[in-house]
């Protein structure tokens, strides 16, 4: 499911802190290229994450997936470079299309997957997983797919992926494109299988 919610709230943050945080950001890629791309997964020169870097923006990704499943009490999820690469594939083929629409199954090899996007370089990796978790509003505890106080499993589907208890493994890529950037999330095992249990 394609999270198609595209935020047009950016003048609304003060121009004074977005210039700081783009002058921030281009500082820190001038200073530690190779860094920054692995970060963002922007150049195919650098797509696997063998370990995450501290304080990284991948890290961050992960941290805010873990932050709530501490909250609703499953494990967390290790990240995984073979995900990553994976996820920064297809990161780069919605990007060229500019269509937010899962892989195939086949093309996955079965694994989970969230997608966002959102303007260039005005959300931080807290916001960008936060709009999955935000799709908690909605959600029951329950057997997928009766687990949504709307009766629609799609309303909370990136977020019953995010915390199904038997996923393990996580992998996260953005891409740039026509002003956006566009993230992809792959999980493994998959969640949101019917007839079990979210939690």
């Amino acid at each position: 499911m394609a999270a198609r919610l595209v935020h047009m709230d950016g003048w609304m943050k003060h121009k004074a802190a977005t210039a700081v945080m783009v002058m921030g950001a281009l500082a820190a890629a001038l200073a530690a290229p190779a860094i920054a791309q692995q970060q963002w997964g922007y150049s195919s020169k650098y797509p696997r994450i063998d370990s995450v870097p501290s304080g990284s923006f991948a890290q961050r990704l992960l941290d805010r997936h873990n932050e709530e499943r501490r909250r609703v009490g499953v494990p967390p999820l290790a990240w995984d470079a073979q995900l990553a690469a994976d996820a920064q594939d297809w990161a780069e083929e919605i990007a060229r299309q500019q269509r937010m629409t899962h892989a195939d199954h086949a093309a996955r090899r079965g694994a989970g997957e969230n997608l966002w996007r959102g303007t260039k370089g005005y959300y931080t990796a807290e916001e960008m997983i936060g709009t999955f978790v935000d799709e908690k509003r909605h959600f029951r505890r329950g057997t997928f797919p009766d687990v949504s106080t709307t009766g629609q499993w799609r309303d909370v589907g990136h977020y019953t992926q995010l915390i199904w208890r038997g996923t393990q493994k996580v992998g996260c890529a953005v891409a740039p494109g026509g002003g956006q950037d566009w993230l992809v999330c792959r999980y493994w095992p998959a969640g949101n299988t019917m007839g079990q249990k979210v939690l």
